[in-house]
């Protein structure tokens, strides 16, 4: 039997990954103005987004997720929250045709800042100072000022994310989404890819289609011109989410506002910890990290603390295993759910399980290895009879150099040209699109 969950419950439990401020009443002064401001997404959306999880983990649907590793301040514009929404968008009618299904989009975005550290600390030339946990905390410069965790930034964290959200909804609703014009972008990237032939066959269908469409007098649609587009990011500081708790009017139930679905890292799924406690209490559909250290004893414990009612729509477990510890670790996990008859969403992140260090200091993805990890997961679910629901990446619209390799390569020696990320590298808009229609083939012959 669970205790009595409340907002605040979690901060009687042992937590993980948190900051050290040095000022604790500037911080609960900070805490308690997040806690007066308006929310930022509606516990509606929160349920729809729940309705739309059911429907993939019931094979009727797949979801996309992807973002920024960690979103920034310094680098916060709109014409880079316009990039990664197309990016998602091209990748997303892809996979909707190529699967005959709808594909749910929810980003990284207006949201994902903090980040979990493997240290502490970091030393640099025998200098040794707090590590950086993303600009919500503290400042990516080495230097004993810009590293001590300044509670303003969570401040500054929700007026970026409030003005990202308003430009994600306008975006989605007003046009930019319209097929015509996202598959036009993707006409332009078949037309300079190298594998241009190997995509073109599938870029001709969906433009049949589409003339179909527009024959018949369905192009002005707002299923043509509008999408869905939710956020999404690892709820890690838990005074910041606490603020955000809010008690729905129509049905009772509490939802973090913050965003439409929140997540728990590798790092932070302990049974009794902080994390578990806190997203157990809300009604968002809620992901967790499931890396190669976890069991499946542990898993079914999880599963039932944070999904007690079996809900096909609670729960994504978001695997993280790398490209070498898939076909290992994943199929007695599946095999464990299946056996206790548990619901949930299976996704794969090809990312965390795949960063290596470059020769030249960088750190870095191999692009064969994350397509290597996703057709490992899709193998496996195909091999479990289980169903390979979604994809999890960390990506970017803009024409970053950060991953090595792709149908454009790049190389180790490429990695300095435009290495932007303020923590993980993320894939290039080529990159991300070359894997959706990667995906595309192999959804297609899965639903076959």
């Amino acid at each position: 039997m669970q205790h009595a969950w409340t907002p605040d419950s979690w901060r009687s439990k042992p937590i993980q990954q948190q900051p050290q401020y040095p000022d604790a009443d500037h911080l609960a002064q900070v805490e308690r103005t997040l806690a007066g401001f308006p929310p930022l997404v509606f516990a509606g959306e929160a349920r729809e987004l729940r309705r739309q999880f059911a429907e993939v983990t019931q094979g009727r649907a797949f979801l996309l997720q992807g973002g920024d590793c960690a979103e920034s301040f310094a680098e916060f514009s709109a014409a880079k929250i316009r990039d990664t929404f197309k990016v998602l968008l091209q990748m997303a009618i892809v996979m909707t045709f190529a699967a005959g299904c709808p594909v749910v989009k929810v980003g990284r975005m207006a949201g994902q800042f903090a980040k979990p550290r493997s240290a502490n600390d970091e030393t640099i030339d025998g200098v040794t100072l707090p590590a950086y946990r993303g600009d919500i905390v503290n400042g990516i410069s080495f230097d004993a000022a810009s590293r001590v965790p300044d509670p303003e930034r969570l401040l500054q964290a929700y007026h970026q994310s409030t003005a990202s959200l308003n430009l994600l909804r306008a975006f989605a609703q007003g046009g930019f989404a319209d097929l015509h014009q996202v598959h036009k972008w993707n006409l332009d990237f078949i037309a300079n890819s190298a594998l241009s032939e190997k995509y073109s066959q599938l870029a001709d269908r969906i433009d049949e289609t589409l003339a179909f469409m527009r024959a018949c007098g369905m192009d002005s649609a707002a299923q043509v011109r509008e999408t869905s587009f939710f956020t999404a990011h690892e709820a890690l500081l838990l005074n910041y989410e606490q603020a955000f708790v809010r008690q729905d009017s129509l049905t009772g139930g509490w939802y973090d506002c913050s965003a439409h679905m929140l997540w728990i890292g590798d790092r932070t799924r302990q049974l009794d910890g902080a994390h578990v406690e806190f997203l157990r209490g809300v009604g968002n559909p809620i992901g967790v990290k499931v890396g190669p250290s976890m069991d499946s004893e542990e898993l079914i414990r999880l599963i039932d603390i944070l999904n007690p009612d079996n809900d096909p729509g609670r729960l994504n477990l978001i695997v993280r295993m790398g490209a070498n510890k898939v076909e290992a670790g994943l199929p007695r996990l599946i095999q464990a759910v299946q056996r206790e008859g548990r619901n949930v969403l299976w996704s794969s992140d090809p990312m965390h399980g795949n960063t290596i260090k470059a020769s030249t200091g960088y750190k870095t993805r191999e692009f064969e290895q994350i397509l290597a990890e996703v057709k490992q997961f899709f193998a496996v679910h195909q091999a479990e009879g289980s169903y390979a629901g979604g994809i999890h990446i960390e990506m970017t619209g803009q024409n970053v150099t950060e991953c090595t390799g792709g149908a454009r390569p790049i190389t180790e020696d490429n990695l300095s040209d435009r290495y932007h990320t303020h923590c993980d590298p993320r894939m290039n808009a080529d990159q991300s699109l070359e894997l959706a229609f990667m995906i595309a083939e192999t959804l297609k012959q899965v639903r076959r």
